[in-house]
């Protein structure tokens, strides 16, 4: 029992230095997602000024217009899925076909953000309870430095995890609603757009 106590003891101190890397790493990815979707927020402000209004208001005599309003350069995959949509003839499949993939790119974008908010208090509760370990044993044998510097590392990885999940699902959540809209808005710019067709036909 000894021996196999000392396996498993020495298995999960192996563990605390990867752990930690990739606690470094993730806190690394969640500040670089929390700067590109600072990114994503002024690009849909600037978009919502500009499309809004004439998307809310559209009617099949608008579409030119609403063409016209895009931007040159696609700064975002709603402006580069809603011009895809207006620049083909309406076609019901077409257009689903479109969705789904938008859908299918929206979902990419925030796995990251869901991964994050999963892994952040996992990581972060493991290298508490293997740091802990040798805390405890640290304040058996009276050597209150060697505690003081394992509890250092237990509270570091706590708080670290915690950041990187709270990241994670502060932008899963801000993500999420933003697609959803605009979802809603392509499929509202397709069916106006389909009626249009219709009544040039």
């Amino acid at each position: 029992m000894e021996i196999i106590s000392k396996m498993l003891f020495g298995i999960a101190n192996s563990l605390l230095i990867p752990d930690i890397i990739l606690l470094i790493v993730f806190f690394i990815r969640a500040l670089f997602l929390l700067g590109s979707t600072y990114n994503q927020f002024m690009v849909r402000r600037r978009n919502n000024r500009r499309l809004a209004m004439t998307i809310k208001e559209l009617h099949p005599s608008d579409i030119d217009a609403l063409r016209n309003l895009l931007p040159e350069k696609h700064d975002s995959l709603f402006t580069e899925y809603l011009a895809d949509i207006l620049e083909h003839p309406a076609s019901e499949a077409y257009t689903d076909y479109l969705l789904t993939q938008y859908e299918t790119e929206v979902a990419k974008d925030v796995n990251l953000s869901r991964l994050l908010t999963k892994l952040g208090p996992v990581l972060g509760l493991i290298g508490t309870l293997i740091s802990m370990s040798p805390a405890l044993v640290g304040l058996s044998t009276g050597d209150i430095s060697g505690m003081a510097y394992n509890m250092q590392v237990v509270f570091s990885a706590t708080v670290v995890g915690l950041v990187i999940s709270a990241v994670g699902l502060f932008t899963q959540q801000l993500k999420t609603r933003w697609y959803a809209k605009d979802v809603n808005n392509l499929e509202f710019v397709s069916r106006i757009y389909a009626e249009s067709h219709e009544k040039k036909a």
